[in-house]
């Protein structure tokens, strides 16, 4: 009789969900149908990096694997911000975005570690109320209710580039991103049908149509405990430069228990 590990650390790609991830590994590892699996710490469908996969009996001490930190590799695109925090959005641009530097991004990034208060992303499956915020967002409710705010500690942040991309190349990047997710019917299983993947990219012609000829994109690293939206620190970044931001791209790099030591010194006790 085969026997299976407790977890399982599996690599997702942009585009897939979680229960795709969970599919994916069933098949590979020959996992049968009635070995349950489950997924501790999602990633959005446009996040990639490591999901930790518990297996069999395992799935039932789902929660005990819910407090464990997380690093992760952001890309921020300045002067554009959309309703989901990402470039899966129905975007906005900020007609009078101004150059920043890298001084700028240090100093705000520096000003950010410790605890903080983030607001929960519009699209996530918060609840309020006995319904998730997604829904609230879709039937266009959000004015009937105060957004919650999760409150994190940001262990380390650190500058690890600024660089410019023109538009035509941020939008070919963007476009590519957006259908690497199959076509999604079930309308259970995708928000605003098929992620609104119409409207959304509509969204981004009209930025073919704007007048910005590039993008500043800042990249960073950052060791946040459980439950820490990347998409919501990449749009408080955005309003500290006082533009917009988004997140263009994230990835988790680790998943484990972190101990701080000094700034942005410390070390992983445990990894999976």
């Amino acid at each position: 009789m085969s026997t299976f590990p407790k977890y399982i650390t599996s690599e997702k790609s942009v585009g897939e969900t979680p229960l795709v991830v969970l599919e994916r590994l069933r098949i590979s590892q020959n996992i049968p149908n009635d070995i349950p699996l489950a997924y501790a710490g999602r990633l959005d469908p446009m996040a990639s990096g490591k999901l930790l996969v518990l297996i069999g009996d395992e799935c039932k001490r789902q929660e005990q694997y819910h407090s464990f930190d997380k690093e992760y590799i952001v890309e921020v695109l300045l002067g554009a911000c959309s309703d989901t925090g990402d470039v899966l959005g129905l975007i906005e641009l900020n007609a009078s975005q101004q150059l920043v530097t890298s001084h700028d991004i240090k100093n705000i990034l520096q000003s950010l570690r410790g605890t903080i208060e983030l607001p929960y992303p519009h699209f996530s499956s918060k609840t309020v109320r006995g319904k998730p915020l997604h829904t609230w967002t879709l039937e266009g409710r959000l004015d009937e209710i105060d957004i919650p705010i999760k409150k994190s500690t940001l262990h380390s942040l650190t500058f690890r580039g600024l660089r410019t991309l023109p538009q035509n190349e941020v939008l070919k990047i963007v476009r590519e991103k957006i259908e690497t997710i199959p076509p999604v019917t079930d309308e259970r299983k995708a928000l605003g049908a098929d992620f609104r993947r119409d409207d959304v990219r509509k969204s981004w012609d009209q930025v073919a149509e704007s007048d910005i000829p590039t993008f500043q994109i800042i990249t960073f690293s950052c060791i946040a405990s459980s439950g820490t939206y990347m998409r919501s620190l990449a749009e408080v970044i955005g309003k500290r430069l006082n533009t917009y931001g988004l997140a263009y791209s994230i990835h988790r790099t680790k998943i484990g228990t972190y101990i701080p030591i000094f700034k942005n010194i410390g070390f992983w006790l445990k990894q999976f």
